[in-house]
C-alpha cells in the first residue's frame, strides 16, 4: 500500500468520526502513543529511512568500505571479537 493510499484511507476514516469528540480523542491518544513508541525504539524507521540506509551502505561498499565474509566461521569470529 502506498503512502498516498494510506493517507487517503486514514483521512476517509477520520472524516467518518470527525464529529464524535470521544472517538477523535481516542484517535489522538493512540497516535500520541505510537509516536512515543517510535521515539523510544530507535530501531523503528519509515520505509524511506530504511531504503536510504541501504543506499548509504551500498555506497560504502562501492567505495571499498565495509566488511565481507566468505564463510560463516569468519563472520562468527569477527562478531565474537566485538
Amino acid at each position: 500500500m502506498t503512502s498516498i493510499n494510506i493517507n487517503t484511507e486514514l483521512f476517509r476514516a477520520l472524516s467518518e468520526i470527525a464529529e464524535d469528540e470521544t472517538l477523535m480523542t481516542k484517535v489522538v491518544n493512540y497516535v500520541k502513543k505510537l509516536t512515543a513508541q517510535k521515539k523510544a525504539d530507535s530501531t523503528l524507521m519509515t520505509k524511506e529511512e530504511f531504503y536510504a540506509k541501504i543506499e548509504r551502505a551500498e555506497e560504502h561498499l562501492d567505495k571499498g568500505e565495509g566488511i565481507t565474509f566468505t564463510n560463516r566461521e569468519d563472520m562468527n569470529s569477527w562478531l565474537n571479537s566485538l
